[in-house]
This record gives C-alpha cells, structure tokens and sequence, in this order.
C-alpha cells in the first residue's frame, strides 16, 4: 500500500520556561497525521520534552488568536474560548508555513514554538513499516532537555544515593 505524503511536520522549540529563557532551545520535529488531535500532539510533545509530571494544564495558540487546550466546565465564569483540544485536529486548524504556540503548565510557564514545514511527509519513509503511530511522535530531536522543575541533581530531593 502507498501512503500519500499527507502527513505535517511540526518543528517544536522549546524556548523557556520556570520565568527563564533558554539559551539553547531544544527541539525536536514531529509527524502528525491527518486524524491526530491537539491533545495528541500535547502529548507526544510532553513525553519528547521528559515531563514526568503531567497534571498541569496546557494550551495552543494560534497565530489568529485561536486557543485550543481544556475546556472550561463552567464556561459562564470565563468568558474566552479555548477550543477542546481533544476534538481539533492539527491538520484542520494549521497548514505547511503555519505557526502557533504551546504552554505547558501556566504555573511554570513551559513555552514552545511550534511551526509546520512547508514539506508535507510520507510516514512510511520516516516511520517504518508496520502500524502507523495512532498520535504525534518525534522523529528527530537536538538538544538538552531541562527538569520540568529545575532540579539538577537527585541531592535536590534529599534522596539517597
């Protein structure tokens, strides 16, 4: 079977995040296919990113102003939008040359920028044969990854060694 080249590269920059600015963004860029939603994405860009702790919130912006995370249950409290991210899916909302944002934890304020390549890929050549991934997955990657908490060391934590 031949797979069309309809699946999006996403470039995702991780440009800071505990009220810093990283010197040297890590990044990594991503397949996502044409059924995959928002929360998909947030979640293979959490696990590439070494988050641990995922109870924290988080949410896409769009260059339009456009946001896209959870929902509020009691929309009537707040008044902005925010799209479920579990009913967008990424190719419907951006295109190749697009660029949006992703936060993770607005506590922490984890900020990404995310852009699509303008080359639309083929999954089986940077894939594999066998099932294609049912989510987002990182394809390539550089750089060093940050605690999502700042520790550097298990000492921080008072653990033995």
């Amino acid at each position: 079977m031949v797979v069309a080249r309809t699946w999006l590269q996403v470039r995702v920059d991780l440009l800071g995040g505990l009220g810093a600015r990283l010197r040297s963004s890590p990044g990594r860029i991503f397949i996502v296919g044409p059924s995959h939603t928002f929360f998909g994405l947030a979640e293979a860009v959490n696990a590439a990113f070494a988050r641990w702790d995922l109870s924290h919130l988080h949410e896409f912006e769009l260059a339009d102003g456009r946001r896209i995370g959870f929902v509020d249950p009691d929309p009537f409290e707040n008044d902005e939008v925010v799209e479920d991210h579990a009913a967008v899916k990424v190719a419907d909302a951006v295109g190749p040359g697009g660029e949006f944002g992703f936060v993770f934890d607005f506590g922490d304020c984890w900020e990404h920028r995310c852009r699509v390549l303008a080359e639309k890929v083929d999954p089986r050549q940077e894939w594999g044969s066998g099932p294609l991934p049912k989510q987002p997955v990182a394809i390539w990657g550089w750089g060093l990854i940050p605690d999502q908490y700042g520790r550097e060391s298990a000492a921080e934590l008072d653990l033995e060694p």
